[in-house]
């Protein structure tokens, strides 16, 4: 368009205008150049990173690495808007119309571009001192001992079924389906019954060592929790990529300290 403008004004200078030609390039004559700048600053706009941006992850992912990177992020990009939708479940992220997903890295399909934007994680298993002094079973030195305690369950949309809590030790590896009166699909509704004295719950260490610090938690367990890769972004490999998600890509992307 602007080279269109430059020889349109170019091929009316050329030519001796008649009175009524003259008329003309002196009326629209000196608004090609505005026409060019505002074709200058549309074509700024484009580049400039904006646009909704969405995102879906679970309901840790989403407090303890996306918002602390979002709150330092968005006041730098005022154009650009992220919608998060917390989902336990494994979304077709490309079915729903999310830009991207946020998992362990383990559980990322191998079809997707992963970035890293967390440390690696463990689990804990705990329970408050309440509830180990009312349960006569001994403190569980096994994974196969929680089936003698009352345990606090996690629902998973994905499979309709109850999460198997996920054990580690050496090249050991178990999957332990547990039992109890409560079952729930919230991290925060697990961390306050575990507080409550209702039973054991297997939660992010992260989440669990602050409680287990003033003593209202205990772990047990802990030499079967190992670590394991921490949270990733993930979005298709066929994805063309928008300046507004490349630079949350780039902010989102875990440094190693």
């Amino acid at each position: 368009a602007r080279l269109g403008i430059r020889l349109l004004t170019r091929t009316t200078r050329s030519v001796s205008p008649t009175s009524a030609g003259e008329r003309l390039l002196a009326s629209v004559g000196s608004r090609f150049e505005e026409i060019e700048s505002e074709l200058a600053a549309l074509s700024e706009l484009r580049d400039k990173p904006a646009g909704t941006l969405r995102i879906t992850a679970g309901e840790h992912a989403a407090y303890t690495v996306l918002q602390p990177a979002l709150a330092k992020f968005l006041p730098a990009y005022p154009d650009i808007k992220v919608e998060i939708h917390v989902d336990y479940g494994f979304v077709d992220i490309v079915a729903h119309q999310y830009d991207a997903g946020v998992r362990a890295g383990e559980q990322v399909a191998k079809d997707m571009i992963a970035v890293r934007i967390g440390p690696d994680m463990r689990m804990a298993v705990v329970g408050a001192p309440s509830y180990l002094e009312r349960h006569p079973p001994p403190l569980p030195r096994k994974p196969q001992d929680l089936t003698e305690h009352s345990c606090i369950n996690l629902r998973l949309p994905t499979y309709g079924g109850l999460y198997a809590w996920e054990f580690e030790k050496g090249k050991r590896e178990l999957h332990v389906r547990v039992d109890g009166q409560l079952v729930f699909n919230t991290l925060r509704q697990r961390l306050e019954a575990a507080l409550a004295g209702l039973g054991l719950a297997y939660m992010p260490e992260d989440v669990a060592l602050p409680h287990i610090a003033v003593g209202s938690l205990v772990r047990v367990l802990e030499d079967w929790c190992a670590p394991f890769p921490g949270y990733h972004l993930y979005y298709p490999s066929r994805r063309q990529t928008s300046p507004a998600f490349a630079v949350l890509v780039d902010a989102l992307r875990y440094r190693q300290p």
